[in-house]
């Protein structure tokens, strides 16, 4: 029998099956808690940071990302306290910067309030979300592709930079790539935010700690658009 666990989210009661992940938890739920590397159906690593919580226990709180945090009975999670909205600025912040023509990253960083960056621009083409690889491993189980290096040299490459026999050439791993996403028009001047991009979320202003159904969250692959996609599909 499926064992059932409720949890506080952001002073809302939300009751889902024990091993459900926080995260799945609140969007399920309609709060909005941005995400970036997470995907349904694969192991979620935790990698972007963008979807920090609190936990708080005994008087406590500590924070960690939501993807990898299984629900448990009693939990008590701050979503959107002062602490984790402005650590959750920051690390997209770095982002932007890692990545300011990104599509994706335009989007999430309007969706959280940031408009401009404060750190070097450095324009690279993969900000190492570990999507693609997770995909090509557990969904195609081809093993095609994987993380190479450690620190600053760490990124995603083919064995020995050659495509593998195992690959199913199935373009999973750039359906999924959040740079991949269609350029948006509209005028940027980097680091800052395009504006078409930002008038987007004129209704998360109001609420911004819940999901309002934002074209953003169909730019970045938000983990509940993939929801509603399945959905559909099915």
């Amino acid at each position: 029998m499926l064992k059932m666990v409720t949890i506080t989210v952001d002073g809302a009661t939300i009751r889902v099956p024990e091993g459900t992940s926080v995260l799945d938890a609140a969007l399920e739920a309609g709060i909005c808690i941005p995400n970036l590397c997470h995907m349904p159906g694969v192991t979620p690593i935790g990698a972007c940071r963008v979807c920090i919580v609190e936990v708080v226990k005994d008087g406590r709180a500590k924070m960690t990302a939501s993807c990898t945090l299984d629900a448990k009975e009693g939990m008590v999670v701050r979503a959107h306290s002062d602490a984790v909205l402005r650590a959750r600025r920051n690390i997209v912040e770095l982002l932007l910067a890692e990545a300011p023509n990104s599509r994706a990253i335009q989007d999430l960083a309007a969706r959280v309030g940031v408009t401009k960056s404060r750190y070097p621009m450095r324009n690279n083409d993969c900000v190492l979300c570990g999507r693609c690889v997770r995909v090509c491993d557990e969904v195609w189980q081809s093993k095609s592709l994987g993380f190479v290096g450690r620190g600053i040299n760490r990124r995603v490459a083919l064995p020995f930079n050659t495509r593998p026999e195992s690959c199913k050439h199935c373009n999973s791993c750039i359906d999924v790539c959040p740079m991949t996403i269609t350029p948006c028009p509209g005028p940027m001047k980097v680091p800052d935010v395009c504006g078409l991009c930002a008038s987007q979320t004129s209704m998360a202003d109001k609420f911004p700690d819940t999901c309002v159904w934002c074209e953003l969250g169909r730019g970045f692959q938000c983990a509940r658009w993939q929801v509603k996609g399945l959905l559909a599909k099915a």
